[in-house]
Parts: structure tokens; C-alpha cells; sequence
């Protein structure tokens, strides 16, 4: 029996044995799998951690809004820009971002920005105004010029459309970091990426509500399943979430996880993009930058942390107004801030701004070719993951204009009588610089579709005639602005076996009219005439010179405008015009910097001489009388008639499309009106996309043209009638601009003209005579 019992013992305590080595060895095997896995993990972290974190797309910038003594600007437009910048009016300018208003006299206090050419600081800068110009500016120091930092008018995103805005740690406002470390991880400088004690205390509230209501996430477990993993709650992914926030722990400081979850905390959904990080949630809400909030603005955002879209505070303010007031209530519970500050901050209202669109659709046509521009240069990646940083010349003022101006025609048109929509397109570029300002790309310019400024190619119909007149005035021996030109019926052979008849618009014909009044009139048979005389191929090539590629037949139709442009190329064309004669592709970009503000590349102006100076000075002054007696007067009911302006109208067979180009001294502008399925619209070039023209140029108040005729130009006396050299006194006879060396000879004198009253004063005392000698 004695044996029996001790030969079960050792049985029992082999067997224990066993259990134990297999629980030691599978221990061990479990130790070398989490040992991979951690050092699989730890991979991981580093990795990304220490490279390249996020994808940044490239932000696009409008021009800088330049001030000093003398520029055209009105107080109103200024104001315009400033609440686009997102400026806070106060009574005094005392910081960044704020500005005071009183009467003439706007203050601002500009925000620091890292420009192209280097970093500006921030500064208090006083503008007077006087009409619609500055009259003058002042600042801490002398001034001569300020600028206001650009708006952002949109990015290029990658398709999985996140955004953000980075932001370093030191350019946090006040109390941010400390009360989101108070109200989402208390002991976030203390533990060690996971935080024993929030567990505990997390299992508590839970199993004490039977309800899943809080969570021990630290920040830094929070930052990990933003940044490595999937939001997938389960055992393992929570596992996975400990291990890879203590490895991310003992690698980076708290500073550096710190501002990661800064960067990377999901905060909004702006249409399908997400808004990721406090910088970007900043300009979202309130349209201010980071730097700049206030106390209940900053509460607002920490708030939000716990669920951005449960606290929406534009589709849920009384429930984003109660969470922004607890996270004020435990800021003074722990001392960060007084009581008096809490209850100041709570009685102030949410702020947030109404749109809450972050511009990358809000000017779609100019984005649009932006984005074809860049491309020439940088590839798809670059442009979505590089932070880089375009500056453009876009201003956001000329584009509310010619938004403005063209939905407002367009209404005023009213509905057609077949119900079928108007489209329209314009385009607006500086005179001098062929930078485009301004890009509608139709009657909806939010609309990110189809874009005829740079897309709908259209026959052009009477705009090409500036090219026939230019053509024939590069002959001076044969053409002056005086020179007649017979406007009678013509008949050519249009193409093999056809003729083509063109008439006039209003079917009559008009003699023999001056070169100058023929355009400004816009006489069909003229132009053809004139244009065959000079030669349709020689025309077709004045138009390439002017900056216009095209394979066009040399048919006699083409005088007309049978070739087609699009918006953009008629800008081209006319901007050569408008520049006396130079060729300056149009451009948006200015300048490229990369997201650590180094300069990387410039787009420098490109300038052709195409035509010498005075034949362009005799064009333009044919295109002035366009505007004070051509199809182009009705211009002068919405601009001062101070004011010199040059332009043609443009409509095609049948009312099909109706164009206005035309220039002052510092803009040039292209409407087009039509339909997408080219019907016709019942408006020719002076009734349709002329009363577009109109109305931006109203607004816009354009700088007259200059008036001083180049060293090659001689006025001189002449008789319209004949295009022969008068002299002033005679009547009927004008001063006119003539190529030096060609201008007439002056004219023998005035024929003498009989006064009738002279005559019968005379008859009538040689009758008193003769009836005095008969009595």
C-alpha cells in the first residue's frame, strides 16, 4: 500500500512537472512573439514617426494687397479684403489680425508672413483714404509701402482629400495645450504612453453605468490610432494601440508627441475632406489663424476633441456651447484661469464663421489653371504631399467684381423665352504684366465643371477685326487712321465654287467712310474689303503675332471671325494690344516656395516685341472711338467719360455668341455670353457681353489710357471726307495721329462759304437803292 500511494505521488507531481515545463516553454515562445512583434512595431513607429509624417498639400495664395500713397483703392474694398483675411475689428490695432475703423482712416496691425522674398514682419499700419485711392499711409516707422498677407484661396489635394495646416508647438495660442492635456490626459507629462491610473478609473465609470462611457486612451494611445491604426475597437487593435504608445514614448520626447497630436487630431469634414489638426480647424471655424484665438475660441476646439462631429458647432451650437463651457469649468477647477476669466468666456458667443469652406472650391476656373500651369513643371505627388506653397496673381477683389458683374447681367437678362440657360466666361489680366487677376469660368462660378474661360472655343467674330486694321496700319504708305475705305457690297469667291456676299449688321451700306469710324462702327463690308487688300493670310499671321496659335484656312470668311478662341486666347490676343505692342504670356503663378518657406522657383515675365510702337498707338486710338462713338459707347453709362477706354465687340452668325474685349491702362477684360449647345441668344457683342463688360469696368475703376503718342507720331489737320490735309479752321476738318513722315501736306484753305444772310442783307439794300434813285 506504502508503495502504491508514493508511486501515485510521483505521478502527480511528474505530471505537474510537465504542465509547468509546457507552460515555461510556451512562455517563453510567447515572450519571443511579443518580442517581434514589439520589435516589428517599433519599426513601424520610428519609421513614419521620423519621416515624413503627413502628406501636405500645396496652398495656393492670391496676391498680396499692397499699400501706398496714391494706389486705387476704396475704403470699401479694403474693408472687403481685410474680413477675407479674417481680421477682428476693436477699438484699437493692438495686435496681429485686428483693425480699427473710423471714417477715412483705417488702422491695421498686419500679420507676420514669409513672402518669396523673405519673411515680413508684423506692424501697425495706418491708411488714409480720399475717394477710391489711399491717401496716404503711416506706420511705427517712415513708410512708403505695406502689404497685407495673401489670402488662401484653395490647395491641390490628394485623393484622399486630408488637409491640415502644421504648426509647431511654440505657435501655440495661450492655455491650448494646457487645456487639452487637462481635459483629455491629465497625466500626460506623467506616465509612460499608457496611464495605469485613467484605466482604472475608466473601468470604474463603465462597470458602475453598465455603459461603455469613458475610455483610458492617453494621448499619446489617442495619436497612435490616428496616425498607425485602424478604428477598429477590439482587444487586439487595443493591445497593439499600448505597446506602440510605449515604444513611441521612449523614442520622442513629450514635446515632439505633443505637437504630432496637434497636427493630427481630426477635427471636421469640410464636404469630403477632412480637417485635420488645430491650424487647419482654426481657418476652418473662425477663419483666423491659430496664433490669434481667444480664450472661448480655443475652449471650443479642445472641446470638439472628444467628437467633432457630435459638437459641430454649425449644425449643433447649444450642444458645441455646452461642451465649450465644461472645458472652461475645468480650466478653473485646476487653476489655469479664474473664475472671472471663465464666466467672460462663457458669455461670449461661439464666433464661428457662417461659410465654413475652406476655398478649395471657391474659385474653381482660376484653380483650374493654376493647376494646368503647374503641371509643366511638377509632378502630380509634389504638387498633393510637398507643402508647397504658390503665390499667384490672383485678386480677390477684381474676382467678386467680375463674379458680380456677370450673374448680375445675367439676371437682368432674365429668362429666354425657350427657357434655355445663358453661360457666360470672363477673363481679366493685367495690362502691362499679363497676369491673370481673374478667371469666371461660368454663369455659376462655383461651379467646379466645365471651363469656358480656358475650355469653350467659340467662333470670335468682329474681335478679329483689330487684327485686319493693325495689318493694313503696319503700311503707312497706303493706310492712316483717315484713309477711306469703301464700305459697298463685295462678293468673293469664298472656297473652291462658292462666293460668299457678307453685309452689314444693319443691311445698309455707307459710302466711303474714314479707316478709323469703319472700325468703330464695325462695318462687315469694310473690314472685308480692307482685309482682302492687305491680304486674309497676312491678317491670319498678324493674329499668331498677336499671340494666338492657329491652323485657320486663309478663307475671306476668317475676316469675319469664323476661326475660334476660347476666353483665354482672345485675352492673349488683345493683351498684346493693350501693351503697345508687346507679347507677354499670360500667366498665374508668380512664384513657388516649399514647405519650409526656401524659394524654389520664380515665373519671371516673358516680353516679345511683336509690332512697333506706333502702329499700336494708331490701333488703339481706332479702338478709343469704338468706346465715344462705336458699338462700344454704352460703356460711358457705367464709367466716368474721363476716363479712355478702348475695346471691339464681337457677335456671330446667327446671335450665337456675343464677346466684349477691351482694356484701360492697367486691365484688360474678355466677356463671352452664350449657350452650351450653341443656340442662338438673341444678344449681339454691344447688347450681351458688352453690358458684362460694363458692369465689372464700373466697379472696378480702371486707370485711364494714356494720351502721350509715341516719338514716331505727328498730329496733323485733315478732312475726313477725303483723307487729305485741312486746315483747323476749316469745318468739319480733325486733328488726327499719323506716322511721322507720312502725315498730309496741308490743305490749300477753306473754300469760301456763302452766307445767305450776308446775301439778302446785301440784295436788299441794292433794292432800297434802286428804289431810291427811281423816285
Amino acid at each position: 500500500m506504502a508503495n502504491k500511494r508514493k508511486s501515485r505521488g510521483k505521478g502527480k507531481s511528474g505530471g505537474r512537472s510537465r504542465l509547468w515545463g509546457w507552460l515555461l516553454k510556451l512562455g517563453l515562445v510567447g515572450l519571443v512573439l511579443v518580442g517581434a512583434l514589439a520589435v516589428y512595431l517599433d519599426a513601424i513607429v520610428q519609421e513614419k514617426f521620423s519621416g515624413k509624417r503627413w502628406a501636405v498639400p500645396a496652398k495656393v495664395f492670391a496676391r498680396p494687397l499692397e499699400l501706398y500713397a496714391g494706389r486705387s483703392l476704396s475704403r470699401d474694398d479694403f474693408l472687403t479684403e481685410l474680413k477675407a483675411l479674417g481680421y477682428r475689428q476693436s477699438n484699437a490695432a493692438n495686435g496681429p489680425g485686428q483693425m480699427a475703423v473710423g471714417g477715412s482712416r483705417i488702422d491695421v496691425y498686419t500679420r507676420g508672413f514669409q513672402f518669396f522674398e523673405g519673411a515680413e514682419r508684423a506692424q501697425r499700419v495706418s491708411v488714409r483714404f480720399d475717394g477710391n485711392r489711399i491717401a496716404g499711409i503711416s506706420g511705427s516707422q517712415d513708410l512708403v509701402m505695406a502689404r497685407l498677407e495673401p489670402l488662401m484661396i484653395g490647395g491641390i489635394y490628394p485623393a484622399h482629400n486630408e488637409d491640415r495646416i502644421l504648426i509647431r508647438l511654440d505657435q501655440t495660442p495661450p492655455y491650448l495645450v494646457d487645456s487639452l492635456v487637462a481635459v483629455e490626459d491629465r497625466e500626460f507629462f506623467q506616465h509612460f504612453g499608457v496611464s495605469p491610473k485613467g484605466i482604472a478609473r475608466a473601468m470604474f465609470v463603465n462597470l458602475t453605468s453598465g455603459s461603455l462611457r469613458q475610455g483610458g486612451s492617453t494621448l499619446t494611445q489617442q495619436l497612435v490610432k490616428n496616425f498607425y491604426l485602424t478604428a477598429d475597437r477590439n482587444i487586439i487593435r487595443k493591445g497593439l494601440e499600448a505597446m506602440m504608445a510605449v515604444l513611441l514614448e521612449l523614442h520622442y520626447s513629450k514635446e515632439e508627441i505633443l505637437e504630432a497630436y496637434l497636427n493630427e487630431v481630426f477635427l471636421g469634414q469640410d464636404g469630403n475632406r477632412a480637417v485635420h489638426g488645430f491650424g487647419l480647424a482654426s481657418q476652418y471655424y473662425f477663419a483666423q489663424p491659430l496664433q490669434e484665438l481667444q480664450l472661448h475660441q480655443v475652449a471650443l476646439l479642445v472641446g470638439m476633441v472628444k467628437g467633432a462631429s457630435y459638437y459641430n458647432p454649425r449644425r449643433n451650437p447649444e450642444r458645441a456651447t455646452t461642451r465649450r463651457n465644461l472645458v472652461l469649468d475645468l480650466m478653473a477647477e485646476q487653476g489655469m484661469i479664474s473664475e472671472q476669466q471663465a464666466t467672460d468666456a462663457k458669455n461670449k458667443p461661439l464666433d464661428v464663421t457662417q461659410g465654413g469652406s475652406l476655398a478649395n472650391t471657391s474659385y474653381p476656373a482660376f484653380m483650374d489653371l493654376v493647376k494646368r500651369q503647374l503641371r509643366a513643371d511638377y509632378r502630380d505627388e509634389d504638387l498633393t504631399s510637398e507643402g508647397l506653397r504658390i503665390f499667384t496673381s490672383f485678386d480677390p477683389l477684381l474676382q467678386h467684381k467680375s463674379e458680380t458683374a456677370v450673374q448680375a447681367t445675367l439676371k437682368r437678362f432674365g429668362e429666354t423665352p425657350d427657357k434655355k440657360p445663358l453661360e457666360a466666361a470672363m477673363v481679366v489680366t493685367g495690362a502691362q504684366t499679363g497676369e491673370v487677376l481673374a478667371v469666371v469660368g461660368g454663369a455659376n462660378p462655383r461651379f467646379s465643371g466645365f471651363n469656358r474661360a480656358l475650355d469653350a472655343s467659340r467662333p470670335i467674330g468682329s474681335l478679329i477685326k483689330p487684327a485686319i486694321y493693325l495689318t493694313a496700319l503696319e503700311k503707312p504708305e497706303r493706310y492712316s487712321l483717315i484713309t477711306p475705305i469703301d464700305d459697298a457690297p463685295i462678293t468673293l469667291e469664298a472656297e473652291p465654287g462658292k462666293t460668299w456676299t457678307p453685309q452689314n449688321y444693319d443691311r445698309e451700306s455707307h459710302g466711303q467712310v474714314p479707316l478709323y469710324l469703319a472700325l468703330a462702327k464695325s462695318y462687315n463690308q469694310a473690314a472685308v474689303r480692307l482685309g482682302t487688300e492687305v491680304g486674309v493670310e497676312n491678317v491670319l499671321n498678324t493674329v499668331r503675332r498677336l499671340g494666338v496659335e492657329h491652323d485657320w484656312p486663309a478663307y475671306p470668311a476668317m475676316l469675319l471671325g469664323s476661326g475660334a478662341m476660347t476666353p483665354m486666347q482672345v485675352a492673349d490676343m488683345y493683351q498684346t494690344i493693350a501693351n503697345g505692342g508687346f507679347n507677354t504670356p499670360l500667366r498665374a503663378i508668380r512664384n513657388v516656395l516649399t514647405a519650409e518657406g526656401e524659394p524654389l522657383k520664380r515665373y519671371p515675365f516673358e516680353v516679345r516685341q511683336r509690332f512697333d510702337s506706333a502702329t499700336i498707338y494708331l490701333t488703339q486710338q481706332a479702338m478709343t472711338h469704338v468706346m465715344r462713338e462705336g458699338t462700344g459707347r454704352s460703356a460711358y453709362n457705367q464709367v466716368p467719360s474721363s476716363v479712355r477706354l478702348a475695346g471691339k465687340t464681337g457677335t456671330t452668325n446667327d446671335l450665337r455668341d456675343s464677346w466684349f474685349a477691351g482694356f484701360s491702362d492697367d486691365l484688360v477684360a474678355v466677356t463671352w455670353v452664350g449657350r452650351d449647345d450653341n443656340d442662338r441668344t438673341r444678344l449681339t457683342g454691344a447688347t450681351g457681353a458688352l453690358q458684362v463688360w460694363n458692369a465689372f469696368m464700373g466697379a472696378a475703376h480702371p486707370q485711364s489710357l494714356a494720351d502721350v503718342p509715341p516719338a514716331e507720331i505727328v498730329m496733323a489737320w485733315a478732312d475726313p471726307a477725303t483723307g487729305l490735309g485741312s486746315d483747323p479752321s476749316c469745318e468739319g476738318s480733325v486733328e488726327i495721329p499719323f506716322r511721322a513722315g507720312y502725315e498730309p501736306l496741308p490743305g490749300p484753305g477753306c473754300k469760301p462759304v456763302i452766307d445767305t444772310e450776308v446775301i439778302r442783307d446785301g440784295a436788299n439794300r441794292v433794292l432800297d437803292t434802286i428804289r431810291d434813285w427811281l423816285r
